[in-house]
């Protein structure tokens, strides 16, 4: 950030509290080393996501792994560089601001963000990639409150990292339960993967994984099913043909709905509705 910018954000309301200075990403880098032995001006976070790497502070040497991250605190000595057989990839910013310091919980000391489920890496890597692209488009004063709220988030997705996961699993379990809740009253649709997808604001890729997973059944199987369910209460409770009933559940194909029904009853319509209550 130029001289000017940095006084700037001193002088907001919304970005005294917290903002950042430097912001990058250094992927595979070889020979990588820094030490200054005054310290920085700002808190230095540095998030290893490849490789390996070390830092020293308060006459104390830390080594630093894949998915680990450490902050060191301003105007504190230190050093820190990459390791030399495997060189570590990094996103790092400075940051500081009159809250900063809300944050030292965590200073100078390596933590772990291991990929364990809900781990949200990707998440937490969008946001600093959205800050930076923010910043790309300039210095406005849009651009600077803006990034200087999302710089809460990302920090606070450090400091508070079970509380981050969690509310990924909240989230995913809701999103699963939307997306059936809107299977079920779309029966009457031929819904398209995507549409699903996009009603619960997910990737095609992502909703599908996470559906999966939990209900062991792909997006489109599951719904199907659902469509099946609600065939045999047809076929149960009143009297509609089958031809009929295939259309009240999306299929303009009679002979294609008795070939899925068959797959999920082992019988056809007609052998379902005819068999011994």
């Amino acid at each position: 950030m130029p001289q000017v910018i940095k006084e700037l954000l001193t002088q907001n309301e919304v970005t005294c509290s917290l903002y950042l200075t430097d912001i990058g990403y250094y992927p595979n880098a070889s020979g990588h080393f820094c030490a200054r032995p005054n310290g920085a001006n700002e808190n230095v976070l540095i998030y290893c996501v490849d490789g390996k790497g070390w830092f020293s502070v308060n006459n104390k040497k830390y080594k630093v792994d894949k998915n680990q991250f450490f902050i060191l605190e301003a105007n504190i000595p230190h050093e820190y560089g990459a390791n030399r057989q495997s060189p570590w990839s990094i996103y790092w910013l400075h940051f500081t601001g009159e809250k900063a310091a809300i944050f030292s919980s965590v200073f100078n000391r390596v933590l772990d963000i291991a990929p364990v489920e809900g781990h949200r890496i990707q998440e937490r890597i969008s946001i600093f990639e959205e800050i930076y692209q923010n910043l790309e488009l300039g210095y406005s004063q849009d651009n600077l409150e803006y990034v200087s709220m999302c710089l809460w988030h990302l920090l606070a997705s450090f400091r508070f990292v079970q509380q981050f996961r969690v509310m990924n699993k909240v989230n995913r379990i809701n999103s699963i339960q939307q997306a059936i809740l809107f299977m079920k009253e779309n029966l009457d649709k031929s819904l398209k993967l995507e549409e699903i997808a996009e009603h619960v604001h997910y990737s095609v890729s992502h909703f599908s994984l996470i559906f999966t997973k939990s209900t062991s059944y792909s997006p489109l199987e599951y719904f199907a099913q659902l469509k099946i369910q609600r065939a045999c209460q047809y076929l149960d409770h009143t009297r509609l043909s089958v031809k009929s009933i295939a259309y009240e559940l999306g299929f303009n194909d009679p002979f294609y709905f008795s070939k899925v029904f068959k797959k999920y009853t082992s019988l056809s319509p007609v052998q379902y509705k005819n068999r011994e209550k």
